[in-house]
C-alpha cells in the first residue's frame, strides 16, 4: 500500500451486520522477532495482514532468514543463517517495532548496531528503558550521532541479573524477556510490563525451552537456556482493534456484531465504553472469545475523565478512540494520557471538525460535549490517531478525506474493506 493513498468518508450512516477481530499486531511483531532466538523453524499462525508486519518480516529476510508463508494467516521463519550485520536502515527508521532486534540479536550473537527505530510520530519515544535494562545485563552501550542516530550494544556474555525498568516499558520488557531467555540462569525483571501481547510474547519463550514465571508486583522470572527451540504457536487476538470497533459500533452502529472479541483483556476499556451509555451485550463465548452485540444509546451519559494507565488501565493506543467519543457525551470529559507527548495532536484535527477542546498540556485535555461534527480534510500522522479520525468522520456531516492512510494499515487490515461491509460510505483512492 502506498503512503499517498487516502480515505474519502461520507458520515452520519448508521452500521450494520458483523466485523471480526484480527490477530494482535503488538503481539505478533515481537514474537516475530523471537524467531531469530534459534535456528529451528518456527510457525506463527493467526497473523494479521496489516503493514507493521510486512515490514517486520522484511526486516528478518535481509538479516539471512527463510519466511515461507505456510497460508493465509501463518508463516514459517528460520533463522539458521543470518547476519545481525546486514540490518536495513530504510525500514528499521520507519518501523518502531524493529527495536526488537535489540534482545535477540545481541543475546545471540553478543554484538548489533542498530539505527533508532521510527513509527508514529507521538511525541519523544527514547529508547532509554531498553539501553538501560540491557546495560544491567552486561551489554556495553555505545550511541553514534549522526544524520541518523544509531545504537551499539555489544557484550561477550550477557549475565543473568537483577534488572530493574525506570518505568512500564512494554517494548522494553518484551526485549529484556527475549535476551533473558537465551542467557543461562536466573534473570529477574522487575517494573515489568503485563500487558496481554506481553504475556503472549512469554507464553512463545516457554515453547522455546526457558522458564518464566510471573508475580502480582510486576515482577517476572526468567530461566534461561544456552540453546531454544523452534515453536509453533497462534497470536492472540488484538484487544486494541477491539477496543476501537467497540467504540466505532457504540457512535455509529445499530446493533453491530464484533466477532472474536479477548474480553479478558478488557474489562476496565467495556466498563467505560458502558459508562457513556452504549449498549454491549453477550451474544455467546467459546475458547475464551466473545460475540458481542453493540447499539448507540438514544442518549448519550457524561464520563469526566478518561485516565490512561498500565494494563489493565486503559490503554495509550484506545485514548484517541475515547476522545471522539467523549466528543459526543454532554459535560466535560478529562483525557489524561502521561505517556506520550504528541498523543493529543488529534484533538487538533477533532476542533477543526467542530468539536470544543480546551489544552491544559500536552498530556491533558478537556473535551466538552456533545458536538456536532463535520467533515473536513485531515493530514493524518500515526496509527492510532488515524483510526480515531475515521471513527470521526463517520460521525460527521458531510465529507472527509484523511490523508497518509498508510499510518492506518500499519495497524489496522484493509479497514475500508471491512467497513463498507457494515454500510460505512469509505472509499481509498490512490493517486
Amino acid at each position: 500500500m502506498s503512503d499517498k493513498d487516502y480515505f474519502v468518508i461520507e458520515g452520519e450512516k448508521a452500521l450494520r451486520g458483523e466485523i471480526e477481530i484480527r490477530g494482535c499486531k503488538n503481539a505478533a511483531t515481537s514474537i516475530i522477532a523471537a524467531t531469530l532466538l534459534t535456528s529451528e523453524p518456527c510457525y506463527i499462525k493467526n497473523l494479521p495482514l496489516v503493514e507493521d508486519i510486512f515490514r517486520m518480516l522484511e526486516i528478518i529476510e535481509a538479516l539471512g532468514a527463510k519466511v515461507d508463508w505456510q497460508g493465509k494467516r501463518e508463516v514459517k521463519i528460520e533463522a539458521k543463517n543470518i547476519d545481525p550485520s546486514k540490518i536495513r536502515e530504510d525500514l528499521v527508521t520507519m518501523l518502531r517495532s524493529s527495536v526488537f532486534l535489540l534482545g535477540p540479536l545481541l543475546a545471540r550473537f553478543g554484538r548489533i548496531q542498530l539505527p533508532k527505530p521510527g513509527g508514529c510520530l507521538i511525541g519523544v519515544r527514547p529508547i532509554d528503558a531498553h539501553l538501560d535494562g540491557f546495560g544491567q545485563l552486561g551489554a556495553n552501550i555505545k550511541k553514534i550521532k549522526g544524520e541518523i542516530c544509531k545504537y551499539t550494544l555489544s557484550a561477550k556474555k550477557l549475565t543473568p541479573s537483577k534488572v530493574i525498568l525506570p518505568e512500564f516499558s512494554v517494548t522494553a520488557t518484551e526485549n529484556l524477556l527475549m535476551a533473558a531467555s537465551l542467557i543461562e540462569g536466573k534473570t529477574i525483571i522487575k517494573i515489568a510490563a503485563l500487558e496481554p501481547h506481553v504475556k503472549d510474547l512469554a507464553t512463545v519463550l516457554v515453547k522455546m525451552g526457558a522458564k518464566i514465571r510471573w508475580f502480582p508486583d510486576h515482577t517476572v522470572e526468567i530461566i534461561g537456556k544456552k540453546r531454544l527451540s523452534g515453536f509453533s504457536h497462534s497470536i492472540i487476538y488484538d484487544s486494541v482493534e477491539a477496543g476501537s470497533f467497540l467504540i466505532l459500533a457504540g457512535v455509529v452502529g445499530n446493533d453491530v456484531i464484533i466477532k472474536n472479541v479477548p474480553l479478558l483483556f478488557l474489562d476496565l476499556v467495556v466498563k467505560r465504553i458502558r459508562e457513556f451509555g452504549i449498549s454491549i451485550s453477550k451474544v455467546r463465548e467459546k475458547g475464551g472469545l466473545s460475540i458481542l452485540k453493540v447499539k448507540k444509546p438514544k442518549k448519550f451519559l457524561p464520563v469526566p475523565k478518561i485516565q490512561v494507565l498500565p494494563y489493565p488501565g486503559i490503554p495509550t493506543d484506545l485514548q484517541c478512540a475515547f476522545g471522539v467519543l467523549a466528543s459526543q457525551a454532554p459535560g466535560e470529559t478529562l483525557i489524561h494520557d502521561p505517556l506520550y507527548e504528541g498523543r493529543l495532536k488529534y484533538l487538533k484535527d477533532l476542533n477543526k471538525m467542530g468539536a470544543q477542546i480546551l489544552f491544559l498540556d500536552a498530556h491533558r485535555a478537556i473535551v466538552k460535549g456533545p458536538s456536532k461534527l463535520h467533515g473536513t480534510s485531515i493530514e493524518n500522522y500515526d496509527l492510532r490517531s488515524g483510526a480515531a479520525l475515521i471513527i470521526a468522520s463517520l460521525i460527521a456531516k458531510g465529507k472527509s478525506i484523511i490523508f497518509n492512510a498508510y499510518q492506518v494499515d500499519r495497524g489496522y487490515e484493509k479497514i475500508e474493506e471491512r467497513l463498507r461491509k457494515l454500510g460505512a460510505n469509505i472509499k481509498r483512492i490512490k493517486p
